[in-house]
């Protein structure tokens, strides 16, 4: 049978644009009865976003208020509903509705998060939290995905079309799909330790390439950057290098085992430990025991001791006394030195008498 499917249509012409999200009306609700059942979506708030839900309640519930959609916000229990009404008449405006209250919980600011209503903005909350455990190395790599003074992050913005906003361990886009899910991929690779500066590259060239018409219907892969992974080699610590010298170290081979260790007991029996009675193994633990208490105390004793030890103290010598013993041992001194000479002299005469005789 041929096929039908790639007969000429009429109504197709080349000035239609297929891809075109048309805005859903009242009257494209055929029926024009309310709901069957009332839908409903709750989300909570941090504590932070208290005081600043309550400033800009009032311009939320006059943007549902348009789609006919009632919403509450619940100070005590910390929460925020949205819920259906019997005027509303767009079945897929409840999850737009869901997705304004989320954005707003992760605190995105109302002017930026109210554009989810629009029928060609989704939007994308990525959980990072789980995919690093270290938290420095988790701080670290998410302050790379906002890079310096926000400049990775604006790049992504500009060539994504999406709104990005990184908050703690989330992150909030807002955008069309197809650069939602070029986020959402930079996003993970980024925590996976994948640079974003790879990703912008490319974005760029596939941003130039598109607009060339006649590679349209080829293969960008050609024109892509390939970057090949470098493993850097970093000094190791000095610990880690003497275990792996020691590892290194050739071992001399040995046809035999190593000797059998002894169990515990045989050496109780060499010891003749295994031999006593439990009475008598019981008098020795005391008796060990008896000895360590007596080591410790004497320890403790000495340790005790060494506060009341008097410090050394230089003596005081007075200067005048030291000026008259100076002076008394000079007076001996010579008092000395006239003794041995006369003794001298003495000597001498003594000696010239006898050589006279």
């Amino acid at each position: 049978m041929p096929s039908t499917h790639n007969r000429d249509k009429p109504w197709d012409t080349p000035d239609i644009d297929k891809w075109k999200i048309d805005e859903f009306k009242p009257e494209d609700n055929i029926s024009g009865l309310p709901f069957a059942e009332e839908s409903s979506f709750m989300t909570l708030f941090p504590k932070y976003r208290e005081i600043y839900l309550k400033q800009i309640w009032p311009d939320v519930t006059k943007a549902l208020d348009k789609h006919h959609i009632a919403c509450t916000l619940d100070l005590v229990e910390g929460s925020m509903t949205v819920k259906t009404t019997r005027k509303t008449f767009d079945p897929a405006i409840i999850l737009k509705a869901r997705d304004l209250i989320k954005l707003l919980a992760r605190s995105v600011p109302f002017p930026q998060a109210v554009n989810i209503l629009r029928d060609d903005i989704a939007c994308d909350v990525i959980k990072i939290g789980n995919f690093v455990t270290n938290k420095d190395r988790f701080k670290k790599r998410r302050q790379r995905l906002v890079g310096p003074s926000g400049q990775t992050l604006k790049a992504l913005e500009l060539l994504t079309e999406c709104y990005i906003l990184v908050q703690g361990h989330t992150v909030s886009a807002m955008g069309p799909f197809k650069g939602l899910k070029e986020v959402r991929r930079v996003v993970e690779d980024c925590m996976k330790n994948i640079h974003p500066i790879y990703h912008i590259k490319e974005l760029m060239i596939k941003r130039e390439l598109r607009k060339n018409p006649e590679l349209a219907n080829e293969d960008w892969s050609r024109f892509l950057p390939q970057f090949k992974k470098r493993n850097v080699a970093r000094k190791k610590p000095k610990q880690v290098r003497d275990d792996m010298e020691k590892k290194k170290e050739k071992k001399v081979y040995t046809p035999f085992p190593p000797a059998q260790l002894p169990r515990k007991i045989d050496l109780q029996i060499e010891s003749g430990e295994y031999f006593l009675s439990k009475k008598e193994k019981r008098v020795k633990e005391l008796d060990a025991k008896k000895e360590m208490q007596e080591e410790h105390k004497i320890t403790r004793e000495e340790e005790r001791a060494k506060d009341y030890v008097a410090p050394e103290e230089d003596t005081y010598e007075n200067p005048l006394l030291k000026e008259k013993k100076s002076k008394k041992s000079k007076k001996r001194s010579s008092e000395d030195n006239d003794d041995e000479d006369g003794e001298k002299k003495k000597k001498k005469k003594k000696k010239s008498k006898h050589s006279d005789e």
